[in-house]
């Protein structure tokens, strides 16, 4: 369990000027939370300080009960802590199979990599000796990432705007990849996304706007709030009683 207790971030170099405000947030094991809202809301703000990018101004982030507040992104990373980037970094060369192989070095479990491949959608005699370079398109590029935190065996997760740069069948292949990450693995998975597909996936939604959360709750109650408003904003919603079981904040 990820627990975010009181956490605010301030910008760099302006003192009183805040990214994030007074955040409370707790994540369960084995459940996936797509955290939405418009842009500038301090959604991957979130997910760098939960990584470990940034340090929280004020407040406490917990694993089970351990302070890891103040620990950085390679410690983290040690605890099971994992994220993937928007846009994967690209290494030339170096062969699908070798950063499989090397992902999964820490894992004390033993890991079939064409296992891996085949759980993200991708045939391993087809990708284990290509290079992970530009000859590899961005939904293929997605989907290998993916396959490395499965190798890590994570105990949370953060995808930060993974649909991102990929056409629509790989998005649907990515919106799949989820779904099979969910059913096999104890992975927490955190997704910060706009598209409805993925929110569709959410065991919760988070909603945020201005730094702080509007709402969290199961995900159709949320969805049904965005979908008849074009906006989930705390304020006009329990006003307006869509989604009266909504945890509303401020």
């Amino acid at each position: 369990m990820l627990d975010l207790q009181n956490v605010s971030l301030e910008l760099e170099g302006k003192k009183g000027v805040e990214i994030l405000k007074n955040i409370n947030l707790t994540f369960y094991d084995k459940k996936i939370y797509v955290v939405t809202g418009p842009n500038g809301g301090g959604k991957s703000s979130l997910a760098k300080i939960i990584m470990g990018a940034y340090n929280p101004t004020r407040g406490k982030i917990l694993l089970d009960g351990q302070d890891i507040t103040q620990m950085t992104i390679a410690e983290r990373a040690r605890l099971g802590i994992g994220y993937a980037f928007q846009s994967p970094p690209r290494f030339k060369g170096i062969k699908v199979k070798d950063l499989l192989n090397m992902a999964a070095s820490h894992n004390p479990e033993k890991v079939n990599i064409c296992d891996l491949l085949y759980h993200v959608g991708l045939c391993a005699q087809d990708y284990l000796e290509r290079d992970v370079d530009s000859s590899l398109s961005g939904g293929e590029m997605k989907r290998i990432e993916i396959a490395t935190v499965l190798a890590r065996n994570l105990r949370i997760a953060i995808f930060d705007e993974p649909e991102a740069g990929i056409d629509l069948w790989s998005f649907q292949k990515l919106a799949e990849t989820f779904i099979n990450i969910h059913m096999q693995y104890d992975t927490t998975i955190v997704i910060i996304s706009h598209q409805e597909r993925i929110m569709e996936l959410a065991d919760e939604i988070i909603l945020m706007s201005n730094g702080m959360i509007s709402a969290q709750s199961e995900r159709d109650i949320i969805l049904a709030g965005i979908l008849n408003n074009d906006s989930c904003l705390c304020s006009t919603k329990c006003e307006k009683g869509v989604g009266q079981n909504v945890e509303c904040v401020g």
